[in-house]
């Protein structure tokens, strides 16, 4: 039981590590965008700048709004209690198949834990609907393979 809670603790943090660097770039970005606004200055070709303006302000709406998704991401994230542990696949469940291992969390890509693989997806993704409120020995079919669910922690 201890090894299963240090194990969803890591692949836990290891999404916590993706989302803090996804944050950062984009407040990165949001800086630099702001820094290329307040330097900008009016050139002899006018409409050349204000059309320039208009492209940072652009850029800097598109990284407002992947700020604002970086934020709801966290936000389901902190609802997984990794001390949790149940028999049917749900948020904050790691499952064992006969092709893959996967943390259900958040879309972060594959993550590395007790030298396994896992993909952390979203219940929202095609295969995290797929294995929501599965147990172990169901099978599903993704893809044309067949996906057997050999553990649920």
């Amino acid at each position: 039981m201890k090894n299963t809670i240090k194990l969803k603790q890591t692949l836990f943090n290891s999404c916590l590590d993706f989302i803090d660097s996804r944050f950062t770039t984009i407040q990165n970005t949001i800086n630099e965008i702001q820094e290329s606004l307040t330097s900008e200055t009016k050139s002899s070709a006018g409409d050349k700048h204000e059309t320039g303006r208009a492209m940072l302000q652009l850029e800097r709406e598109k990284a407002g709004n992947q700020l604002s998704e970086i934020n709801k991401i966290k936000v389901a994230l902190s609802k997984i209690d990794v001390s949790k542990t149940t028999q049917t696949v749900g948020l904050g469940s790691i499952v064992f198949t006969s092709n893959s291992n996967y943390y259900i969390a958040i879309s972060a890509g594959e993550l590395t834990a007790e030298n396994k693989k896992f993909y952390a997806i979203s219940p929202n993704t095609p295969i995290g609907l797929l294995l929501m409120g599965k147990t172990v020995g169901d099978v599903a079919t993704f893809r044309g393979t067949q996906i057997e669910i050999t553990a649920v922690i």
